[in-house]
């Protein structure tokens, strides 16, 4: 199968899905995985309808659970011989609330997912590029990642400094073995996901009213990111490198004219 293969964990929507759009029109072979099998098959759906000289490729996939991992590469390789690009993309938000006010269920599943399974992928991942000799592994950054204290995210705020870590350890690691193997990291910043704005909308998810001017004056939805982070994705060739899409030039732009703003993202 000639051309270039990108495999994207939870993928069926979100800005992993959007990233799939943006790799598929740029004609790469394109793996989504999600835990749900509707979303999925929607999502490939709609894949198929871009016209693309790439294939798609869907396969469910719990990122917690070891065989779905081996799984989701062995299908991927198979059908496309070799895995050009892997983006750790799955993961779930904290609640807006206190650690205290937090289960011990929810802590030890933000972790799993957010981080454990992270490193468990980029492991599965890495042994199969060191057979190929080459690859790119990119990492999702997110609130915490930078250090920044935000009351209610304590959880994921550590899940994600641990992203950053672990992929500056891991790019590290890779040079050691002398392969053509990247390992990068994605910083969207804050997005206006379909989820956030719904919860909100329907009361299942509250917001402080600092959070969410925040958010208003912040963020961006998930199409206008992806777009962004692919372009940047498909020419880079360095190494423990930062692809960042809210840098503080834009942060202070978009706060100098965010009063002349009349769409509020979050209401």
């Amino acid at each position: 199968m000639k051309g270039k293969t990108v495999v994207i964990t939870g993928s069926a929507r979100g800005l992993g899905y959007e990233m799939a759009k943006c790799f598929r029109k740029k004609n790469y072979n394109v793996v989504i995985s999600d835990l749900d099998k509707k979303n999925l098959d929607s999502a490939k759906d709609s894949l198929m309808d871009i016209d693309s000289k790439g294939e798609v490729l869907a396969v469910v996939c719990d990122i917690t659970h070891d065989k779905d991992i081996v799984n989701l590469i062995s299908k991927s390789k198979k059908k496309f011989e070799s895995i050009d690009i892997w983006i750790n993309n799955a993961g779930v938000n904290q609640p807006d609330k206190m650690i205290w006010e937090c289960s011990n269920e929810e802590i030890r599943r933000m972790i799993d997912i957010d981080l454990t399974s992270t490193m468990v992928a980029s492991k599965y991942i890495m042994e199969e590029m060191i057979k190929q000799g080459y690859g790119a592994i990119y990492m999702v950054e997110g609130h915490g990642s930078n250090d920044a204290l935000i009351p209610g995210l304590s959880v994921y705020g550590t899940a994600k400094r641990g992203i950053t870590y672990f992929a500056k350890a891991l790019a590290h690691e890779a040079e050691v073995k002398e392969k053509d193997i990247i390992v990068g990291r994605l910083a969207p910043g804050i997005m206006i996901t379909d989820f956030l704005v719904n919860a909100f909308r329907d009361k299942k998810m509250e917001l402080s009213e600092k959070n969410k001017k925040v958010y208003n004056i912040l963020g961006d939805y998930p199409d206008v990111v992806a777009k962004y982070l692919v372009s940047k994705m498909i020419v880079n060739t360095n190494n423990n490198v930062k692809i960042n899409w809210l840098t503080n030039r834009k942060a202070m732009w978009k706060f100098m004219t965010y009063g002349f703003k009349k769409d509020k993202k979050l209401k």
